[in-house]
């Protein structure tokens, strides 16, 4: 779908960690943010002190006349009253991990995956890149102590590139945590792909550890054209993960 033009986005379950971040980067382009949550948290305290309207009751009445897009987690019911009340009026209804791979798509795209693991090296990543002062996006899985959000946006100065001064290009990389529940990271298209590991987990959702296997597998296939994938050598050795038959460097 086409993202250019949102002014206004309602979020079903802004509380949550990758519901927060995309908030955030709506926010950061000027959209009003708006959205329902069980239970205030810290985490929602944040996001109302940067500028967000959150109420904490299923009421249709104090959703905003106006929107341009719902974003959905499926931590939210389809029997919530406002789920349906969207749904009903015919609002454009998407899911978290829709978006975040509509996002991502123009930017060359590092997804990290995995059981465990992944929070770390992804926030991890997005240090490295704001230290070097490379141009990124990244939507981290938790609140990086460094930075106190689980969105940071940088941009590498333009006079690095043609010698302008005071003028930013935009971020080139999207760093994303690359979410194996609901098989969320199949929305995802990266340059680089990272696997720290792929132990039984979310067996709610894969029901053996062979469906999550090939999940993983699926996940490298969604790769770029001469992209690369990271990951474990023990993941190999022990056949923890079958790859398809792609043409992509293994490091």
């Amino acid at each position: 779908m086409d993202l250019s033009g949102i002014r206004s986005v309602y979020f079903l379950g802004i509380g949550g960690i990758g519901m927060s971040s995309l908030s955030r980067y709506f926010r950061q382009l000027g959209a009003r943010i708006s959205g329902y949550d069980r239970t205030p948290t810290p985490l929602t305290n944040a996001l109302i002190n940067e500028g967000m309207e959150i109420h904490f009751e299923e009421d249709p009445g104090s959703i905003p006349n106006t929107i341009d897009l719902v974003v959905w987690t499926p931590a939210v019911p389809k029997d919530n009253l406002e789920y349906a009340f969207l749904t009903r009026k015919g609002f454009p209804v998407r899911k978290r991990a829709e978006i975040l791979g509509e996002i991502s798509r123009p930017f060359r795209t590092i997804a990290v995956a995995g059981t465990h693991g992944k929070t770390t090296t992804t926030t991890l990543l997005a240090h490295l890149f704001h230290s070097a002062g490379m141009g990124f996006l990244a939507f981290l899985g938790g609140i990086s102590k460094n930075y106190g959000t689980n969105f940071i946006q940088s941009a590498v100065p333009s006079n690095i590139i043609d010698g302008e001064a005071n003028q930013h290009q935009p971020a080139m990389y999207c760093i994303v945590e690359a979410d194996e529940y609901d098989r969320s990271f199949l929305q995802l298209a990266p340059d680089i792909a990272i696997i720290t590991a792929a132990d039984p987990d979310h067996l709610d959702i894969y029901n053996h550890h062979d469906q999550l296997k090939s999940s993983f597998e699926a996940f490298t296939g969604k790769i770029r054209q001469g992209g690369s994938l990271i990951l474990k050598r023990e993941l190999i050795s022990s056949r923890c993960i079958i790859f398809s038959l792609r043409h992509f460097p293994i490091h």
